[in-house]
């Protein structure tokens, strides 16, 4: 699944980079998130699979985790550079790696009991998400009380409710809501869309007002955000060491302070604030996304028998995901409206919100799924522990 993943994303971006228009391109983009849909639940569940033993994991997803940062500033430097194409075609010499190393290095890893497709519950999560973001994303233009905005919300609505209520029937639901009843996963999927709100937050409105009201060219803009992509990089792999030694509350609580005092750092920035104001709300949002993303990835995935680690996976990056829609729909629609300052105010609202789930979902003993899953580990590998080895001296 990983590889079958990669060739779609590979063959997605090299359309994308092709594309005669906007439309095309909008609809190539979703060809490429197909392929990304399979990449990350199954790159999280082979790290679980691979490395058995909590702290090794920890450390391991911390790594995994500092990719994220590395990114950051690509698109802006690539569009500065060399066209905004090359953001799509960067992408096929990385496939074409990472595809011959999953070949040398990568172990395979199955559940017990192959789960069917939940079809009907695909439906109505896309039937919640998308009217509901149409309604954020339009309602400051056409009005919060029109027709245009009232029916896709309530549709939004009504999806939601009919599939949290069918996904409590099913045998082998899309999402099984039961596994929110342990607080530490619970809290960890709020946190993941909570973080990522922020990061696309933070992405929309830096990038708006780098280009905008200070006027710098995309290639400049990549580079002024480098403290935030720098401390990404260097703190994820440390925190992943902190979590493995001291657990995730630490870390997490230390995010949701960065997190709130970042955005409130750039609230008042004008064009002519100096840089080293900025620099530093965007070195404060960098240091609190490389503390929150390695424990609440590690969280989830360890709240969970290791059978079900592509469960566990698959619903971070679900997280992670509906995160930025919200985020970029939340904050556009607030720029839209020509009320960017207030889209700041809500970042740092959303880490004060970081600070409060981590403090209540952390300060409880570990679930009793967890701890049996920490006390007997099995790998969900059906590869010879060579392999195991292999892959993990990789990594």
């Amino acid at each position: 699944m990983f590889r079958a993943g990669l060739v779609i994303f590979g063959v997605g971006s090299l359309m994308c980079g092709c594309a005669p228009n906007l439309a095309s391109l909008i609809a190539l983009r979703a060809v490429a998130a197909m392929g990304g849909a399979l990449l990350q639940p199954n790159a999280l569940s082979t790290i679980t699979g691979v490395f058995v033993e909590p702290r090794a994991r920890a450390r391991a997803i911390g790594v995994w985790a500092a990719v994220f940062g590395a990114s950051a500033a690509a698109g802006g430097l690539l569009v500065g550079a060399l066209g905004w194409r090359w953001v799509f075609w960067v992408n096929l010499p990385i496939v074409a790696a990472a595809y011959g190393l999953s070949i040398r290095f990568m172990p395979e890893t199955r559940s017990p009991g192959p789960r069917r497709l939940d079809g009907a519950g695909q439906v109505l999560v896309v039937a919640a998400l998308a009217p509901s973001t149409y309604a954020i994303i339009e309602g400051p233009s056409a009005g919060w009380r029109s027709p245009g905005v009232i029916v896709p919300a309530a549709v939004g609505t009504v999806a939601l409710a009919a599939f949290i209520a069918m996904e409590r029937r099913q045998a082998q639901p899309l999402l099984e809501v039961r596994l929110f009843a342990g607080p530490r996963f619970a809290g960890a999927i709020g946190i993941a869309v909570l973080s990522f709100v922020i990061l696309a937050g933070f992405l929309f409105l830096t990038t708006l007002y780098l280009q905008d009201a200070r006027g710098d060219a995309p290639i400049m803009a990549g580079l002024l955000v480098l403290p935030a992509t720098v401390a990404i990089v260097v703190v994820s792999p440390l925190t992943g060491r902190l979590v493995a030694r001291r657990g995730p509350r630490l870390p997490l609580c230390a995010a949701g302070v960065a997190l709130t005092a970042g955005p409130l750092v750039l609230v008042h920035a004008a064009a002519t604030t100096p840089y080293c104001h900025l620099a530093a709300g965007y070195l404060l949002l960098g240091i609190g996304f490389g503390l929150v993303n390695p424990p609440i990835t590690n969280t989830a995935v360890a709240a969970m028998p290791a059978a079900r680690a592509g469960v566990a996976s698959a619903v971070a990056t679900s997280a992670r995901q509906i995160g930025n829609v919200l985020g970029v729909a939340v904050i556009g629609s607030l720029v839209t409206a020509g009320r960017p300052a207030i889209g700041w105010y809500l970042l740092a609202g959303c880490g004060t919100a970081i600070l409060i789930t981590a403090l209540a979902a952390t300060r409880r003993p570990p679930d009793s799924s967890s701890t049996a899953a920490s006390a007997n580990p099995r790998p969900s590998s059906t590869s010879a522990s060579g392999s195991r080895s292999t892959a993990s001296r990789a990594v």
